[in-house]
């Protein structure tokens, strides 16, 4: 990376409103290009809104000291946003009762739809994309199979196919254990560690600290809507930071990189 590559996320005194009320509170945060983050926090801590403020769902209060720049850029197609920014959401219940295959969820990321429909116009080079995609995640055995036969643990991973259409710079997972029984979750963590080590960066919400596999080495905590704490995992992942985050007492500990909660 060189010193003139801009930024992945750069907010300079961002504040959003939701429903009236002031959800993110001045935030000032800077996500180099290239590298590998974990944002914590509790529910309701403002993760969420952090991740539609980035992705354009929402858009911060104007002032005269506001800015907000993805890529180093302020304006953006929201479109061409998302063909750089890969999106993995944890809300898979949009595909699971979908009798569609897992080769058209996949094909669908290119048209940011649900499924692949008549009017679509696939090109060649997009089933081609997406046959890398599926042997990159060995996944090519669900190509062929409904989504609505596959495990959540399935879908997770056809989902982040769908999201490595475009070659994005990034991928951001949004709270994407949540569904997942344990073996699933276990081969998530897996595929999250190799596609951070094939050069893509990991923006990672969560508050399941296991999912903060060995390669993130930023970690930021959110609460209330502001940034409580932003360091490396030695220096955030205790019991005392972890435990005044979440409002408990926790123990922790770490094996192989991980770290995990213990009571």
């Amino acid at each position: 990376m060189t010193n003139d590559t801009p930024p992945l996320i750069e907010l300079c005194n961002v504040s959003v409103v939701r429903n009236g009320r002031v959800v993110l509170h001045e935030l000032n945060l800077r996500i180099e290009a290239g590298e590998h983050i974990a944002i914590m926090g509790p529910n309701g801590s403002g993760k969420s809104t952090l991740i539609k403020t980035i992705t354009r769902e929402l858009y911060p209060l104007h002032g005269p000291s506001t800015s907000m720049k993805i890529f180093g850029e302020e304006s953006w197609n929201v479109a061409k946003l998302r063909t750089m920014l890969g999106i993995v959401a944890n809300d898979i219940s949009l595909f699971c009762a979908r009798s569609i295959t897992g080769r058209d969820a996949v094909l669908s990321g290119f048209f940011s739809s649900v499924g692949v429909s008549a009017y679509h116009r696939v090109e060649p080079e997009m089933h081609e994309k997406t046959d890398e995609v599926l042997a990159l995640l060995e996944i090519e055995h669900l190509a062929e199979r409904p989504v609505e036969e596959m495990s959540s643990g399935e879908v997770q991973r056809v989902m982040i196919a769908r999201a490595l259409v475009h070659d994005p710079k990034a991928l951001l997972f949004d709270e994407p254990s949540s569904n997942l029984d344990v073996s699933a979750q276990i081969e998530l963590r897996h595929t999250m560690s190799k596609l951070a080590q094939s050069g893509i960066a990991l923006l990672l919400i969560t508050h399941h600290l296991p999912d903060v596999v060995p390669e993130i080495e930023r970690v930021i905590f959110m609460c209330e809507g502001r940034i409580v704490g932003d360091g490396s995992k030695p220096e955030l992942l205790t019991a005392q930071r972890l435990g005044s985050l979440f409002g408990c007492p926790v123990q922790v500990t770490r094996q192989n990189g991980y770290y995990h909660l213990v009571s």
